[in-house]
């Protein structure tokens, strides 16, 4: 079942029961595939949302991000052994940084960034959640923000959920470890998609595949100005 966006909700002790485990276990499985992969080839890679948290769905996503500008051939060739459904560039908003993803099959995303990061880019991450690799083989789980802004603490049995709106933003930053401004932002994003629904990124390109993203960048930087400055600036 889908999660609907900011409704908060009240707060619980969610117990796992078998079937939820043997989903986090597959999920996290897959998870370590991937980025043992991205490890043999010197690349440091996180994985974050539901499957860092521990509260995953059978739908849920393995999602896995490189938090580092590094040149796109070298995560191509980490990847060559997973089926790559689709390449794309996109950007959420003006002000955020451009990345490239790779959507492989079983719902996994190995992002990365084509320009440099922001400190505060790089809380969004924190945010919902995040593990390295070493973590992840240790079976940590990490507290972390979902979409319906509900705190998810892992216990030993499952998870505890806290609305956020229940805690002061300064509370909720100290236990993320990550600055004020991203706990404010993200309500501000997702109370406003829930009141007039998601309006969509502001850059998703396809590109074709036997193009590299950095070629692929240009070229659309030589349409767009706004994406041209963030390259320049970055």
């Amino acid at each position: 079942m889908t999660r609907k966006t900011a409704t908060f909700g009240t707060r619980k002790e969610v117990v796992y029961d078998e079937d939820r485990w043997k989903n986090l276990k597959d999920k996290r499985k897959r998870a370590k595939k991937v980025m043992s992969s991205l490890k043999s080839f010197d690349l440091k890679s996180i994985v974050y949302g539901s499957v860092a948290r521990g509260d995953v769905t059978k739908n849920s996503d393995v999602d896995v991000f490189v938090p580092y500008k590094v040149p796109s051939y070298r995560i191509e060739l980490a990847l060559d052994k997973f089926q790559i459904i689709e390449k794309r560039i996109v950007q959420a908003t003006p002000n955020y940084a451009i990345k490239g993803e790779f959507l492989l099959e079983d719902n996994t995303t190995v992002s990365f960034p084509l320009v440099k990061m922001k400190e505060r880019e790089l809380d969004f991450y924190r945010f919902g959640g995040a593990l390295d690799y070493d973590l992840l083989l240790n079976g940590e789980r990490v507290a972390g923000v979902d979409k319906r802004l509900i705190l998810i603490i892992p216990t030993e049995n499952g998870h505890r959920e806290i609305p956020i709106n229940e805690i002061q933003p300064s509370a909720v930053a100290k236990i993320l470890n990550v600055g004020i401004e991203i706990i404010n932002e993200r309500m501000r994003v997702l109370l406003r998609r829930r009141e007039v629904g998601r309006t969509g990124v502001f850059l998703c390109e396809t590109i074709s595949y036997d193009e590299s993203f950095e070629s692929a960048l240009n070229c659309i930087a030589a349409k767009n100005p706004a994406v041209r400055r963030i390259i320049k600036n970055g």
